[in-house]
């Protein structure tokens, strides 16, 4: 989106108070201590949800925010707190195997992410794209079959839900031969810009997924979406310029994080329409990547970058591109 729209959609467009019934509804929300999505799980439990997994890395703090949403609403038995952490690939496939046990889910949100200007390594990658990117998919392709699974025995629509942004931007990186193992290059890295490196990424990644993933078929809808410029922790790594632009942003033009959290809620009621698409503001957009990239390379760019990281998933878990009706 360009920087007028941007700015007219933070002053103008706030989306709208969530109201829609989540009754007899199981939801999972990653990420879902603080910000934006603890801020949805209140929304959710106000709003008759059966069941609302908080899906953290440290469970300390998810039972902490647990406690105080409870508190607030005056209802327990809903939230239950499951430990992820996007860093272990091993713990996003422990996740995943513990959601299959569920007799319902009706939505998976994936909100986690980190936004960092230090380099580091988790599993085998800069920080970003483990956490953002590679683990963020494989978490939801092994979610796929139990949202399938849930549609077919209740006859719902289940919704797989990916937390984007319109910080999302064009790389360079991107026309190397191996665009992932060129980011991973720590010489090379230019950190300041990787958060919104690795959502374009995630976003292009979620294109193809959908695209190859038709909701007639698969039964479940696959969404993305740009939650808006919030006060929320994301980029408490922040340093330096980036953290002064962050800190300027914010007080110019920033929704409260109840405020950005509307959109992550709206995003599971937002029907088939929204499959294979980016909501901003509570409204369905059109063209997933429309915003972010020029739309003569865009085709070419998501096959090669799609193929890179299916490579990836497909060495972590052999097999779960076929299993879930994908093709590299």
């Amino acid at each position: 989106m360009g920087a007028l729209n941007d700015i007219s959609i933070q002053l103008f467009h706030r989306p709208e108070y969530p109201t829609a019934d989540f009754s007899g509804k199981t939801i999972i929300v990653t990420g879902s201590n603080v910000g934006l999505g603890k801020e949805a799980v209140k929304h959710f439990v106000r709003l008759k949800a059966a069941k609302v997994i908080i899906a953290v890395r440290s469970v300390a703090k998810g039972e902490a925010a647990k406690a105080e949403i409870e508190a607030e609403s005056g209802r327990t038995g809903v939230l239950e707190v499951w430990e992820l952490d996007l860093a272990r690939y091993a713990s996003v496939k422990a996740f995943a195997k513990r959601a299959a046990s569920l007799d319902c889910l009706d939505a998976a949100i994936l909100n986690a992410a980190i936004a960092t200007d230090k380099y580091e390594v988790f599993e085998d990658n800069e920080s970003s794209i483990t956490v953002n990117v590679i683990s963020t998919v494989l978490l939801g392709l092994l979610l796929l079959p139990t949202l399938r699974s849930s549609a077919k025995k209740w006859g719902s629509e289940p919704t797989l839900t990916f937390v984007g942004s319109g910080a999302s931007t064009p790389f360079d990186e991107r026309k190397t031969a191996n665009a992932i193992e060129t980011l991973n290059n720590r010489e090379t890295a230019d950190m300041r810009e990787r958060y919104r490196v690795s959502k374009l990424l995630q976003v292009f990644a979620v294109a193809e997924i959908a695209q190859q993933t038709a909701t007639e078929k698969s039964s479940v809808i696959i969404n993305t979406l740009r939650p808006g410029l919030c006060y929320t922790d994301l980029t408490r790594q922040a340093q330096g310029i980036t953290a002064l632009v962050v800190v300027v942003a914010r007080f110019l033009l920033a929704w409260a994080a109840e405020e950005g959290s509307r959109n992550l809620v709206h995003a599971t009621t937002a029907g088939p329409d929204s499959h294979g698409v980016m909501t901003s503001a509570a409204r369905v957009k059109s063209d997933i990547l429309s915003s972010f990239f020029p739309v003569d390379e865009r085709r070419s760019t998501q096959e090669k970058l799609w193929g890179e990281i299916a490579a990836k998933l497909e060495k972590i878990q052999p097999g779960i591109l076929t299993e879930v009706g994908l093709q590299a």
